[in-house]
């Protein structure tokens, strides 16, 4: 008998809910943390907290960090070193989706931080994602997000493009040309996996401990199209919102500057995890429809850059 570890989604031998080698890339020890908060007594927590992220604040961000034996996840208003999501009424799942979205990028070449599933007090799952603006000394590496670097307010963080991502990357990476194929392949995952709330505040600068400006890993990434039918891109790809196909992603790598073999090859790497990527979702914590969706939508635009 085997279950599903609710890191990697892949199967796990006996009655176990995780691998123990991703719990300790996750929090650092083998063991579980337990976390003994109600899902109500969460959402009272969010409220005290700055942060709301995707699909107009629905979906809460509470700062949590680990006790010192490691035992224990606890809400901590300053300085934790984890963010934790938690069901929301308005849109149920959201955690489950954030989950098998991080895991899809993670597939297909896209950087992002140890994430998982963990269960609240009465069963509830929630999502946490291990910071990665924060060293273990305690300090904080300067993100700052593209809102902030372009000198917008957050109100204006749908005030942009692809196209005006790229200028800002070659106004401010270290090293442009590779921040920029990076974006390239996000951008073309944000299109792929059906997410149309990655605007200007959902990407960000890290100044690392090396002292290089580089993008951090992806964050907030949501089938935004499994609660919200028919979402559009929040940032346009050469003018388009939507119905983009092999042509446009060419156009777009040619503002890029990136030569065309490169530019085709991430096209055609992400046509060929199609089989992995379903095998994602069948495994995934999704409801049974959405698992269906989401993997129709991923046919349909791997086959519009074929």
């Amino acid at each position: 008998m085997s279950r599903i570890c609710r890191i990697c989604l892949e199967n796990v031998r006996g009655e176990l809910d995780y691998h123990a080698r991703c719990l300790r890339a996750l929090f650092g020890s083998a063991k579980v943390p337990h976390l003994d908060i109600e899902l109500g007594k969460l959402h009272t927590a969010a409220l005290a907290m700055v942060g709301h992220t995707s699909l107009s604040g629905i979906q809460k961000k509470i700062s949590v960090g680990l006790s010192a034996d490691r035992e224990t996840l606890q809400v901590e208003a300053e300085g934790g070193r984890y963010i934790l999501k938690p069901q929301t009424e308005t849109y149920p799942f959201l955690p489950e989706n954030e989950h098998v979205t991080t895991q899809l990028a993670r597939l297909v070449g896209i950087e992002v931080a140890p994430s998982g599933l963990v269960s609240l007090k009465g069963g509830s799952l929630a999502y946490v994602v291990r910071r990665f603006d924060r060293l273990t000394n305690g300090g904080k590496l300067r993100q700052e997000d593209f809102c902030q670097l372009a000198e917008k307010s957050p109100k204006e963080k749908y005030d942009g493009s692809a196209e005006f991502c790229v200028r800002l990357l070659r106004k401010y990476a270290t090293e442009p040309l590779v921040e920029i194929l990076k974006l390239y392949r996000l951008m073309l995952f944000i299109w792929w996996s059906g997410n149309g709330d990655m605007h200007l505040k959902n990407f960000s600068l890290l100044t690392g401990e090396d002292g290089v400006i580089r993008l951090t890993p992806a964050y907030d990434l949501i089938c935004t199209r499994l609660v919200i039918p028919d979402d559009p891109l929040a940032l346009p790809v050469v003018g388009k919102n939507e119905r983009l196909n092999r042509a446009d992603w060419l156009e777009f790598a040619n503002y890029c500057k990136l030569p065309e073999k490169p530019a085709a090859r991430v096209l055609d790497e992400l046509v060929a995890t199609g089989e992995k990527a379903k095998g994602l979702l069948d495994r995934s914590f999704l409801p049974v429809e959405q698992k269906k969706e989401l993997r129709l939508l991923i046919e349909s635009r791997s086959e519009s850059v074929q």
